[in-house]
């Protein structure tokens, strides 16, 4: 009787054991799959702040938010460009391709780069002592147009900077023409005295000369009088000021790599496929690089322009490069567009 208890005892001791583990594991169960539904909830409203956290510091700091998302997104767009103009630089002055292998988009960040790194350095040095960067940022934010270069510039300012700089370059425009009709009278002698002439009274009465017109006096920029090595240094000075050129050392050396960039550009744009094949932005960039104020303009005259514009570009020598620094003079002095500015 005892024997037999003992065994519906043993038997009543594993229903009731197993029942309890399986319990256990459906309870340990439960609390992991509640473990697993709090640990997302936590998450996804953790995700939920972090997106918000921006509009939420916009909305309390919103001077403070502009000045980092200016700087940000400019220090991305800044240093991107640097990694192009580093391989640029290592692709001309250390292999033996040479700038005309580049792309019209490279000729200009290899151009415009090293003048930007220059600018920004002041910023970027000061802003990396201790306690500096608290004035240093909020101070280049005020004054973007001095400090900053154009990778941390609005679209508008971009538009703004770019003609304010137009305009101090269109005031030298006069003095570069002024030397050029002073030499009007020393080619008397010359088979080109006419047509030249033609050309400087077309310019004097208000008017532009044709293309043609530009490059049958090609010959008197090839030489006498206004080949770079025979201008006058004060026409070699007002020549630097409108192509926006620092009148410091090397100067007609720079004007003649200048001449020979802008030819190399004009160049590398009719391989691209011409003038149709630029954006609004880049031929409203390409005329005002060349001379040529495009506020207000319509696409095609712009466009018609540059078409000019290559035609000259296209034709000239090597060593009639001078006349290519003087055409935003001889092609875009009397322009509509440019006379806004002045007047």
């Amino acid at each position: 009787m005892s024997i037999a208890l003992f065994y519906k005892y043993r038997s009543l001791v594993k229903l009731d054991s197993s029942f309890i583990i399986k319990r256990y594991i459906s309870h340990n169960d439960a609390s992991k799959a509640r473990e697993k539904q709090i640990r997302q909830y936590v998450l996804s409203r953790y995700m939920q702040y972090v997106q918000q956290y921006a509009s939420v510091l916009e909305q309390k700091f919103p001077a403070a938010m502009r000045v980092y998302r200016v700087f940000t997104i400019g220090i991305k767009d800044f240093y991107s460009d640097l990694k192009v103009f580093l391989a640029l630089f290592h692709k001309v002055n250390l292999t033996s391709k040479g700038l005309e292998t580049l792309t019209r988009k490279e000729l200009e960040i290899y151009h415009q780069m090293p003048r930007d790194m220059i600018k920004i350095a002041p910023v970027l040095l000061l802003s990396a002592l201790p306690f500096v960067n608290y004035v240093m940022f909020p101070l280049a934010y005020m004054f973007p147009r001095n400090l900053l270069t154009s990778h941390f510039w609005s679209l508008q300012q971009r538009h703004e900077f770019a003609l304010l700089e137009h305009k101090k370059r269109l005031r030298h425009f006069k003095a570069v023409f002024r030397s050029l009709q002073w030499q009007v009278e020393g080619l008397a002698e010359n088979q080109l005295y006419a047509e030249w002439e033609h050309v400087i009274r077309l310019l004097g009465s208000g008017l532009h000369p044709t293309p043609s017109q530009v490059l049958d006096c090609q010959p008197l920029f090839g030489g006498r009088p206004y080949h770079l090595n025979s201008l006058y240094s004060s026409h070699v000075k007002e020549l630097l000021k409108i192509h926006s050129m620092h009148t410091g050392w090397r100067r007609r050396q720079r004007l003649a790599e200048r001449a020979k960039l802008i030819q190399l550009m004009d160049i590398a744009i009719c391989k691209e496929g011409g003038v149709s094949c630029l954006s609004q932005d880049e031929i409203r960039s390409a005329c005002l690089f060349r001379g040529l104020n495009p506020a207000n303009m319509k696409r095609e005259d712009m466009e018609e322009w540059l078409e000019g514009w290559l035609q000259v570009s296209q034709c000239l020598r090597k060593d009639s490069r001078s006349l290519l620094l003087h055409s935003p003079v001889l092609l875009a002095y009397n322009h509509p567009s440019n006379w806004v500015l002045l007047h």
